[in-house]
């Protein structure tokens, strides 16, 4: 993946001014509130200089008056401020999951052959978090802090502009640590992100094979490897904490040596009758008024960087080529009929090294072709090839004379269907599983798919029947159960085109014979590829090829190939031995 690292020009574009209107109200309410709070500095110097002095008590209850009115101001603008603001962040949080799992969803087979779950997980659920932090509160603050630093810094040259300029020395070095510090904390951010969804991708490969763990006695292993990713996540943000711990203490270190000498010359120039009680008084809380958003903004700036740091990993992912994005896919699929052709088609999954090689099949509607050959000879490519996942380096694979990868993903992959030798299943009931490719399937056609499949052969005994929840991946079944239900599920979806992968091997001979029978009403009128390990099974194949070392050695159907006493006549009279 590229290092991409967002710029604020591209952050300003696509996520601060869409919502510009909500921000401005944000800003004018955070401008409001930290302008009311400096009431309470001014209101101090006068209660000293002129009200406690001349015992003017109407004075005095004004002062409390207006104090209050701007403590109430501060707190309605702040409880305003959270429910836009913070609700808004959330909210687009929300949307940045959707749009990157739409983006992950998009890309190709292969990007997900070589990435965890797990980590595919954090990436969309906590890499945009830190989003929260631009459009949320923290922005605004950022704003605001800066606005009432400004304002106070007037108030204090105001009152006396030596102490000020002592005061701006140590201010002006902290802001240079800050900055130096925030460009070292982003890398390391970014870092802790990488390393985040790694832990997370074990985790989830882990606990998903929980069974392979225990059976295998494995649990110490497991948890040594845990440990070790857990160590380097620590070791990461431990990094960053040392450096945000840099920022703190240089801020009190500097700022507290601007409050010493602020207590000096301040005191000085009191008993040399240069400054009034009050004007020190507002001086020092003005001065905190102006310290307390720098010292905020550290904090901020901390959390912003994190916030970049997410986007910039985001921002990989949205910038990946989606699967859709061809600009020669432009051919729409209005209807399928199912003449499936290969011309000359290699494809390797490195460069010079192909899997298959010069394949030519033609498999016209309603045909079924069966592949054969022993493991990684190519059969699973071919399938692939066929369901579009893969497309050939060279050569050509036309659907009813069209070139399939001129043809756009949706309209051709509408008319496939797919029935794995370890078919997914999804946590949920057995009828979710089913009407997953039609959700809005009439109640006839489920009823339908499921006695064409003899689902309801097992789901009869189950007291919820089809409502019967299966567990994640359909653990609370037998394998024989599972493929049952993958197989209903196409039945559902009838498609044009169909992909089995042996797709019986996990069925017990009574349940073999009961699919046989119902794959046989499948496949009439579709054309059907069968990847088959048992021959028996196809041999009422129209045609069936022999697949070695990514080239088609035999071709032809049960009876010649048998007749020729090839490769095919060996594996069938080798099987029919065992």
């Amino acid at each position: 993946m590229n290092k991409t690292k967002v710029s604020i020009s591209s952050i300003f574009k696509t996520i601060i001014w869409p919502r510009k209107k909500l921000l401005f109200v944000g800003l004018i309410l955070i401008v409001i509130s930290r302008l009311a709070s400096l009431i309470l500095p001014g209101a101090s110097k006068y209660l000293i200089d002129d009200v406690i002095v001349n015992k003017d008590f109407n004075k005095l209850y004004i002062i409390i008056i207006i104090v209050v009115g701007a403590i109430f101001i501060q707190a309605i603008t702040s409880f305003l401020l959270t429910k836009l603001l913070s609700v808004e962040a959330q909210h687009l949080i929300a949307q940045l999951r959707v749009k990157v799992q739409q983006k992950i969803l998009s890309l190709p087979v292969s990007f997900f052959d070589n990435s965890k779950s797990g980590e595919l997980v954090s990436r969309i659920m906590t890499d945009v978090e830190g989003v929260r932090n631009l459009v949320g509160t923290g922005l605004v603050q950022l704003v605001g802090g800066t606005l009432t630093a400004i304002v106070s810094l007037v108030l204090l040259v105001k009152i006396s502009p030596m102490m000020t300029a002592y005061v701006l020395v140590p201010v002006a070095i902290f802001g240079f640590i800050a900055l130096k510090a925030f460009a070292f904390i982003r890398p390391i951010f970014r870092e802790r992100g990488k390393i985040n969804a790694e832990v997370t991708g074990r985790l989830t490969e882990t606990l998903n094979g929980v069974r392979v763990v225990k059976g295998f006695n494995a649990e110490q292993q497991e948890i040594k490897s845990f440990e070790s990713g857990v160590e380097k996540l620590f070791l990461n943000i431990k990094k960053s904490l040392t450096s945000t711990a840099l920022i703190t203490s240089s801020a009190t270190l500097l700022l507290g040596i601007a409050s010493t000498g602020i207590m000096g010359i301040g005191g000085y120039m009191i008993m040399n009758n240069d400054l009034t009680f009050g004007d020190f008084l507002a001086f020092t809380l003005y001065l905190g008024f102006m310290i307390a958003p720098i010292v905020q903004m550290s904090n901020i700036g901390s959390q912003l960087t994190e916030g970049f740091a997410g986007l910039d990993r985001t921002e990989e992912i949205m910038n990946m080529e989606s699967e859709h994005d061809s600009e020669n896919r432009v051919i729409e699929l209005k209807e399928v009929k199912g003449d499936v052709v290969f011309e000359d088609v290699s494809f390797a999954y490195e460069e010079d090294k192909d899997v298959i090689l010069n394949v030519n099949i033609n498999a016209p509607l309603g045909s079924l072709t069966a592949l054969v050959g022993t493991s990684g000879s190519g059969k699973s490519t071919i399938a692939g090839l066929v369901s579009s996942f893969l497309t050939p380096k060279s050569g050509k694979i036309t659907i009813d004379g069209k070139d399939l990868s001129k043809v756009t993903l949706n309209s051709y992959r509408k008319h496939l269907g797919v029935v794995l030798q370890d078919d997914f299943l999804f946590e949920g009931s057995i009828r979710e599983n089913i009407i997953f490719p039609r959700p809005q399937a009439s109640e006839e056609a489920i009823q339908a798919a499921v006695k064409a499949a003899y689902v309801n052969e097992f789901t009869d005994r189950f007291d919820k029947g089809l409502e019967t929840i299966i567990g994640e991946r359909g653990v609370k079944l037998s394998g024989g159960q599972r493929q049952r239900i993958a197989i209903a599920r196409a039945v559902l979806a009838d498609p044009k085109i169909l992909i089995l992968d042996e797709a019986t091997s996990n069925l017990d001979t009574e349940s073999e014979a009961l699919i046989q029978e119902s794959l046989g009403n499948l496949m009439q009128g579709r054309t059907t590829f069968v990847i088959a390990h048992r021959l028996s099974t196809i041999r009422r194949a129209d045609q069936i090829l022999i697949v070695e070392q990514g080239k088609i050695i035999e071709k032809g159907n049960h009876d010649e190939l048998i007749a020729l006493k090839g490769r095919y006549y060996e594996l069938f009279t080798y099987q029919s031995k065992i």
